[in-house]
């Protein structure tokens, strides 16, 4: 049973890690010529929200959505990276494996 709580805890300290990992990366997406801009982070939490005053209604809209967009595009392609540099799928699953105790 303690063996299990010991694995619980690494488990969640390993989770927090990964959390503070994710938490650092950050992405700027623009839309609107530029006039909307939408900061995300790699937890994708809505850091930000930026819209130059002027822009009409509809405008507006557009601009938010395409900068989300941008800002997930970004976001995907840098968390790609991350786990590029972590030894990609497998190392994941290693980093899994050793958090559940099954080697």
């Amino acid at each position: 049973m303690f063996q299990k709580l010991k694995q619980f805890k690494e488990m969640r300290d390993q989770s927090k890690q990964m959390k503070e990992m994710m938490d650092q990366i950050i992405v700027v997406g623009a839309g609107a010529r530029n006039k909307v801009m939408v900061t995300l982070n790699g937890s994708h939490e809505v850091l930000g929200v930026q819209i130059e005053e002027g822009l009409g209604k509809s405008e507006t809209e557009a601009g938010v959505k395409d900068a989300f967009t941008e800002a997930n595009k970004k976001l995907q392609q840098e968390l790609m990276k991350k786990m590029q540099s972590m030894g990609g799928i497998g190392g994941l699953a290693d980093m899994m494996k050793g958090m559940t105790g099954n080697e």
